[in-house]
């Protein structure tokens, strides 16, 4: 176990993929989880099942992160419930459509960035409040390789908020470790998930593997521990960094 039996984590969006998986290796490294879903509750309930069939401890959390409000009260529901969050993982986010360029409108724009930005914003306000009472704090926001090649067709919003997911994380890690909470990001590249599943046909899905050196899609399972480790003791000296995963997709 790397985690002390106290440790808290809150994990956003973690019913599905990275994230489910991320809340299931973090009860398996002995902390304490919150399960965050908004709409996939049925999914999000497997997912607090299987941690305390396997003898961990884990609480489900509803709310829409792309809306201030429901955003904001999340962070402090869990600690009502738990009484402590000594790490974050933003890990919501969504495409929410593919569109070309010309079809983008602002109800969409909007929508798009603030499902992947404005609710790192708004989740993680009251949670660094928390952090700083406490001196300490890790936070983990979840960016994509999108950010870097500017995504597939029509994931030009969902690769420019993710960019900016990168820049936030940089910012954020700056300002915030003088008061002991580190910030960093994971990156990953074309993941088998639900997300790919809704998102891209099998045509677009085989063009992007074909451009992975490794010659094969990730797993969530693959990019969970990474998350985990940045949370741990064995990453104290990691501040602002943002890790890639992709199989060699981006080398940078």
């Amino acid at each position: 176990m790397s985690f002390s039996s106290d440790h808290v984590v809150l994990i956003t969006g973690s019913s599905l993929g990275i994230g489910a998986a991320c809340a299931v290796e973090f009860a398996k490294q002995g902390a304490r989880v919150a399960v965050h879903y908004r709409s996939s509750k049925e999914q999000a309930e497997a997912v607090v099942s299987q941690i305390r069939e396997a003898g961990g401890e884990a609480e489900l959390f509803q709310a829409d992160v792309s809306k201030a409000d429901e955003a904001r009260a999340l962070g402090p529901q869990v600690l009502e419930r738990f009484g402590r969050i000594d790490t974050l993982v933003n890990n919501a986010g969504s495409l929410v459509d593919r569109r070309p360029f010309e079809e983008i409108d602002d109800d969409f724009w909007r929508q798009v960035i603030d499902v992947n930005i404005s609710s790192v914003l708004w989740v993680s306000q009251p949670v660094v409040k928390h952090m700083k009472e406490r001196g300490s704090g890790a936070i983990i926001n979840l960016g994509s390789i999108a950010g870097h090649n500017g995504g597939g067709g029509g994931a030009m919003p969902y690769a420019m908020t993710k960019a900016a997911v990168t820049c936030m994380t940089k910012g954020m890690a700056k300002e915030l470790i003088a008061h002991g909470i580190r910030v960093n990001a994971v990156n990953p590249g074309v993941i088998l998930t639900p997300f790919h599943e809704r998102f891209t046909d099998e045509a677009r899905m085989q063009a992007m593997v074909g451009m992975i050196p490794q010659g094969r899609a990730g797993r969530a399972d693959e990019i969970s521990p990474t998350v985990a480790f940045l949370a741990g003791e064995g990453a104290s000296h990691i501040v602002g960094e943002s890790i890639e995963i992709n199989g060699g997709m981006l080398m940078d």
